[in-house]
């Protein structure tokens, strides 16, 4: 099976139906789909639906886990710094992609705002730390009950 046509048939469907921009994202386990998704911003109104975080969340209802050690991700473009820390959450060590940062911000994207964001090489995010004894109160709390780990 051609991964990568299954997750540009994702992108064409949502850009169809005006879901979002053209971001499909299929992935697999052991030869066969275990996850779907394509961009559905606009559908949900909800910046975090990329392709990969949708086709992650499928991924995991399907199998019932968080955790997607052993998969591959077929993408149509270079996964953002959001996906990027999607897919190293749910274990996923391989990705293939087929549209560069370069080419996704040459139809509007803005991907380099969140690289330099990232660097501290940008006006547009302020990060403080503030109230850190109460938070590091919480933490505790939250050992005490040993909790499974992810």
């Amino acid at each position: 099976m051609d991964f990568m046509e299954e997750a540009l048939k994702e992108a064409y469907e949502g850009i169809e139906d005006n879901h979002g921009g053209p971001f499909g994202c299929v992935i697999v386990k052991d030869g066969k789909i275990i996850g779907r998704g394509h961009n559905r911003v606009l559908l949900n109104k909800d910046p975090t639906c990329h392709g990969e975080m949708e086709a992650i969340r499928n991924a995991c209802k399907n199998l019932g886990t968080f955790d997607l050690s052993g998969c591959e991700l077929y993408t149509t473009a270079e996964p953002c710094p959001m996906c990027k820390g999607g897919i190293l959450w749910a274990n996923i060590r391989k990705v293939f992609y087929g549209c560069t940062v370069q080419d996704t911000d040459k139809i509007g994207f803005r991907d380099d705002d969140f690289y330099a964001a990232f660097n501290g090489n940008s006006d547009t995010l302020c990060i403080k730390e503030t109230d850190r004894q109460r938070c590091l109160e919480l933490f505790s709390a939250y050992e005490a009950k040993n909790p499974q780990r992810y």
